[in-house]
């Protein structure tokens, strides 16, 4: 969720980042309308409250012949007060839902582009040129192993088997990955797979992405699509000390994605699929360390990509 301290004191700042991403800077508007709603309703009713609890307090202090109006009017206040409450809570899901609705706040200067007119700002390494060359699902198939036909036959579409050496092809990238984050200075994590609806809410995965979570409704738990879920989740409610610096983690998990917005997109093979493993960086620090940590994640992706020689 965005800072809501930068939402009032710079929302051209949010209203840029929204363009940038191609998405409506109206919603800046919106959240800024709703923040000031929620703020005056709890406003409204803390008063109420106060004003109740003075008038209570006043019937058994008051003499025979006042005490039925003041309980009247104490009455009236406990009336008012419910009906505040009842504001506060629309007022306060409102902005929920305004707040969820607007994706982190990006850095300036990062350029603006899709997939068709994106930035490419360096190139490491000179990518082979193959004649006639086969796309990942036809070299996994013959050479035994990915097997997409049993796999949709068991679990549907998108659904696969890693077989033999590509299982074991799987395994070793993950145990480098995690070697390598290790040496990065992070700490390695095996979270759990499924979290509580709070900790999905928290970072972001149910507002504009909700169709695409996998949710176990008799549990009302949900199936998480990447670690960095349950690893933000997993200093919630806590003060955490970052006076010794960055507190880095690497969490190695099973994903589970519906992709329910991606028909027809990479559909071929085992690039969009509903389960994958991965192993996710995440890290708590200090705004003024955010850069510098960022190049150090980056810095682990260059040497895992060195290590396994793709350009």
């Amino acid at each position: 969720m965005i800072d809501l301290k930068l939402l009032r004191e710079d929302p051209d700042a949010v209203r840029r980042s929204q363009l940038s991403r191609g998405e409506d800077p109206a919603l800046v508007d919106k959240l800024l309308e709703a923040d000031a709603a929620r703020r005056a309703a709890i406003s409204a009713a803390d008063s109420l409250r106060a004003e109740q609890k003075a008038a209570s307090k006043s019937v058994g202090a008051a003499a025979v012949e006042e005490r039925p109006a003041r309980l009247r009017r104490a009455k009236e206040l406990a009336e008012q007060v419910k009906a505040a409450e009842s504001d506060q809570a629309a007022a306060e899901a409102a902005f929920t839902a305004a707040h969820l609705a607007i994706p982190n706040v990006i850095v300036e200067g990062v350029p603006a582009g899709g997939e068709d007119d994106f930035a490419v700002l360096d190139v490491v390494g000179e990518p082979a040129v193959f004649v006639d060359p086969k796309d990942h699902l036809e070299l996994g198939e013959s050479l035994g192993l990915i097997d997409m036909q049993r796999g949709a036959k068991v679990s549907g579409s998108r659904f696969y088997f890693l077989t033999g050496r590509g299982a074991l092809l799987q395994l070793g990238l993950l145990q480098l990955a995690l070697r390598l984050a290790v040496e990065n200075g992070f700490v390695p994590m095996i979270p759990p797979a499924l979290v509580r609806p709070e900790v999905m809410a928290g970072t972001g995965f149910l507002g504009a992405h909700a169709d695409e979570v996998y949710r176990v409704e008799a549990d009302d738990l949900y199936l998480v699509g990447t670690s960095e879920v349950p690893l933000a989740g997993y200093h919630a409610d806590e003060i955490v000390d970052l006076s010794g610096g960055p507190l880095r983690y690497a969490g190695w998990s099973s994903c589970f994605r519906r992709e329910a917005g991606s028909y027809g997109k990479d559909t071929r093979g085992i690039i969009r699929v509903h389960q994958f493993d991965k192993v996710e960086g995440f890290v708590y620090c200090v705004p003024d360390e955010a850069q510098s940590e960022h190049q150090r994640l980056l810095g682990w992706q260059r040497q895992m990509l060195a290590q396994i020689e793709v350009p």
